[in-house]
């Protein structure tokens, strides 16, 4: 009858980045240690550091790049990087901050001591 045809799927490649600008810049951070702390981390079918050519990690300068070909969650990648602040007791810091719908940036926690400023102010 019909001829049938072969559906072939589209090998979509995922790319994450993580941004420590700020953080290596302070000399705080190494991006070397966090690609490395990654690399050892990521699990594959439940085993960690099973990376095979499934998923790379590059350090470009202060950028740490994960590059997936097979499905990866971007939350899984914010899981892995607060909890390698937490080992480094950078946590009470920084933050991850989703800069864009692919990438990730270290940021310092905000601290408004202007607001402490002004209640000292008033009741003098």
């Amino acid at each position: 009858m019909g001829q049938k045809k072969k559906q072939q799927k589209k090998k979509s490649q995922l790319k994450f980045n993580i941004d420590c600008t700020h953080p290596v810049e302070d000399g705080i951070l190494k991006a070397n240690d966090l690609a490395d702390y990654m690399k050892g981390r990521i699990k594959v079918n439940g085993k960690p550091g099973n990376l095979e050519n499934n998923i790379t990690v590059e350090c470009v300068k202060s950028t740490v790049t994960i590059t997936s070909d097979i499905p990866f969650s971007k939350r899984y990648l914010k899981y892995l990087t607060k909890k390698y602040l937490k080992k480094n007791n950078l946590r009470d810091w920084l933050r991850v901050v989703a800069s864009s719908q692919t990438a990730y940036e270290l940021r310092y926690f905000q601290i408004n001591n202007e607001e402490e400023d002004d209640d000292a102010d008033e009741e003098s």
